[in-house]
């Protein structure tokens, strides 16, 4: 069942939703609804061109826990060499811009101007940062997503030059892992991320880590 949201601040039982994990549509993109739906493991796609903001939250959750990334021998040898800097929180705004620029023709575009200005807000607030990939002064990779507690909700990524996603996302996930942060959700599974280590978890699983205290990490 697809419900409709209304103004009121609140989201029904993803339980209740379609199999595919389509749970709601409707609402807005204010701080507050966007905090409460990935404290639930539900996030927006927002099909921006028939202006309807989709809320999601599939029950088997495609994760990848940081102490488990998988770094392949050539991953390992790119780090090595040095070629590349990473950086966090250093460009925001660029790498949500990029993210959006490289897909936003294709059918099915959700980051849209709406989009950017709810998680550019989200990461003033200290809800969202980003992973940044250089080469000198060029950004040339990059991914960002939401953190809350001990959680990392990935949104998007992107490179410019073979393999910067997949090292944006080693240096994320060995840096929160570090900090004590336990998941990285991927939202859905694709052969790039199963490659580096992700996997799926029940929802019931999975809202034991979104769920943990949200002391300091």
């Amino acid at each position: 069942m697809v419900f409709q949201l209304t103004k009121r601040l609140v989201f029904p039982d993803p339980r209740h939703g379609d199999p595919d994990g389509l749970l709601a549509v409707g609402g807005d993109l204010s701080i507050d609804r966007l905090l409460l739906a990935y404290s639930n493991g539900i996030f927006p796609w927002y099909a921006f061109r028939e202006k309807q903001i989709q809320w999601w939250c599939p029950l088997k959750r495609f994760v990848i826990f940081p102490s488990e990334i998988h770094i392949s021998h050539s991953m390992r040898t790119l780090m090595n060499k040095g070629r590349y800097n990473v950086s966090f929180n250093r460009a925001f705004p660029e790498v949500i811009r990029k993210c959006s620029d490289l897909r936003v023709e294709q059918e099915g575009a959700w980051l849209g101007e709406d989009m950017i200005k709810a998680y550019t807000h989200l990461h003033e607030q200290g809800f969202a940062a980003s992973v940044e990939v250089w080469d000198g002064e060029n950004l040339v990779g990059g991914l960002y997503g939401v953190t809350l507690g001990r959680c990392f909700f990935g949104e998007s990524m992107f490179s410019l030059v073979p393999s910067a996603s997949k090292l944006a996302l080693i240096h994320l996930a060995q840096t929160f892992q570090a900090l004590g942060g336990t998941l990285i959700d991927c939202q859905f599974e694709t052969p790039h991320l199963k490659s580096m280590g992700g996997k799926y978890i029940d929802y019931e699983e999975y809202m034991e880590h979104v769920q943990e205290p949200f002391g300091p990490l």
